[in-house]
């Protein structure tokens, strides 16, 4: 089965996410998506974090009743940091039946040189790239049979967006999957 690691903190999840992660179910080669909550990514700041658990239950309840979109919490259980190419490689330790590709927007495509292991995560894994306003995105044609640029929708909704309105005190019950708004309200998160 061919599966996309579409990993990020999740804090929240939003309706970007998941209309990305549907998207590439339903119009690219991958059989599934796999939304892995990390614990801390080595570019952000962890006091901004609520608790791994509680983002985990928040995938959770977003991605329930969606074909071939997963909620996943294998990267809790890895080193931290967490680094890509070692959630990768454990991933396909652990499910050799599976083909693993990582979906990434064009942001961090632009800073890939950054990442640990960088040479080895393009040489091992096939990358699918998802659009960014603003951001231009360039494959050298050497890397063109591993990394494809998706012709996604561009859904420019942040986490930081939606915990900046929560702490305000803005409705926005659009910008949220409904279990994950109900969650973040029973449990006085981001306020």
């Amino acid at each position: 089965m061919k599966i996309g690691i579409y990993s990020g903190s999740f804090n929240p999840i939003h309706i970007g996410h998941l209309a990305l992660a549907n998207y590439i179910v339903e119009f690219t080669d991958l059989d599934e998506v796999w939304m892995l909550v990390s614990p801390q990514s080595p570019f952000k700041e962890e006091d901004k974090l609520v608790s791994e658990r509680q983002r985990f239950e928040m995938v959770k309840l977003a991605v329930e009743g969606y074909r071939g979109i997963r909620a996943s919490d294998f990267e809790l259980t890895l080193p931290k940091p967490s680094y890509t190419i070692t959630t990768l490689q454990s991933l396909k330790r652990m499910y050799p039946e599976h083909e693993f590709s990582l979906i990434m927007g064009a942001d961090n495509w632009s800073v890939i040189e950054k990442w640990k292991d960088y040479t080895n995560l393009i040489e091992d894994f096939a990358i699918k790239i998802y659009p960014r306003l603003g951001d231009n995105i360039t494959i050298p044609p050497r890397l063109r049979d591993k990394v494809e640029v998706i012709d996604s929708p561009i859904m420019e909704i942040s986490s930081t967006f939606i915990r900046e309105s929560i702490a305000e005190g803005k409705c926005i019950k659009a910008f949220l999957p409904e279990k994950v708004q109900q969650y973040i309200i029973a449990n006085e998160l981001y306020k």
